[in-house]
């Protein structure tokens, strides 16, 4: 189980949340089975979404992390509800590239950079919000800051971490979030720039001891700042028989009665790899309803 927490500069012109996601990365590479570079991606793309979702203000809220950059990796889904639990989709969970020019896994290359960064936000408003930008790195991090400051105007800092270990386990995992109000000033902003200059990566702070408290506060240091909340988040699938149902009965009837055709149907879900089964006769009686309405 990880943990975010949320601090506010005194004058309230600028949040911070952080989050401790090691477990919740290790999750991702023990469900999906990914490579290292794999990991690392998903995991920077889950653990981003966690911190978004945690400034969702309803219960129910949901927010949808999307890219797709044309690299090997394929398509990589993230989806975080309002507390900062999150649950991932990688398409192809194993690429394996050379290292970067700095000797690190080459995150941009598995991601690509010839393509979107969408981000769907379900308020319980009927039609989710919807925003798409071209993706700027591939690094996630700089993505998820551009979105910010493009779609939302929310001039902000992301910073995201994987540490894998040479035997495909999770080292350390987190990131944090920075997030100005418009009345921030010059001052404000002066300091936060000078925070980050003299901070370590996350991978390298937490490795060193520090907390996801100790790197919030270090990113508004001689801000005063006070700590606004903190819970425990992990990576959580809300799959069901009933939903994976559901999405049965949106096929046709003759998918539902070419699927029939099989004694027993398996159906896997993405994000947590969960198997349900229906058999022959669940499936026609599903077709039998799709054809009467």
């Amino acid at each position: 189980m990880g943990k975010i927490i949320r601090t506010i500069s005194a004058d309230a012109s600028v949040v911070c949340s952080a989050i401790d996601g090691r477990d919740i990365v290790a999750r991702i590479e023990e469900i999906h089975k990914t490579s290292a570079v794999c990991t690392a991606a998903l995991g920077r793309l889950a653990l981003g979404a966690s911190l978004l979702g945690f400034g969702l203000k309803g219960k129910d809220d949901s927010i949808t992390l999307r890219m797709a950059g044309g690299g090997p990796a394929g398509t990589l889904i993230a989806v975080a509800d309002s507390y900062g639990n999150v649950k991932a989709y990688i398409q192809n969970p194993v690429v394996e590239i050379p290292l970067n020019s700095v000797g690190k896994l080459d995150v941009r290359g598995a991601v690509g950079t010839n393509g979107t960064l969408s981000v769907i936000k379900d308020l319980g408003l009927g039609e989710p919000y919807s925003g798409q930008i071209p993706i700027v790195s591939g690094e996630i991090a700089e993505d998820i800051t551009s979105y910010l400051a493009t779609s939302e105007q929310v001039p902000s800092v992301c910073a995201l971490g994987v540490l894998v270990n040479p035997d495909l386990t999770v080292a350390q995992a987190g990131g944090f979030l920075i997030q100005l109000l418009p009345f921030a000033s010059d001052e404000v902003i002066t300091q936060i720039e000078e925070n980050i200059k003299s901070m370590q990566s996350v991978t390298q702070l937490l490795s060193g001891g520090k907390s996801a408290e100790d790197i919030a506060m270090m990113a508004l240091a001689g801000l005063e700042p006070n700590v606004l909340d903190d819970f425990d988040v992990d990576y959580v699938c809300d799959c069901s028989r009933e939903r994976v149902e559901r999405a049965l009965a949106s096929l046709s009837p003759d998918e539902l009665k070419e699927i029939a055709e099989d004694e027993q149907t398996e159906v896997k879900c993405h994000f947590c790899d969960k198997a349900y089964y229906f058999t022959s006769s669940e499936i026609l009686e599903l077709m039998n309803r799709k054809e009467q309405q």
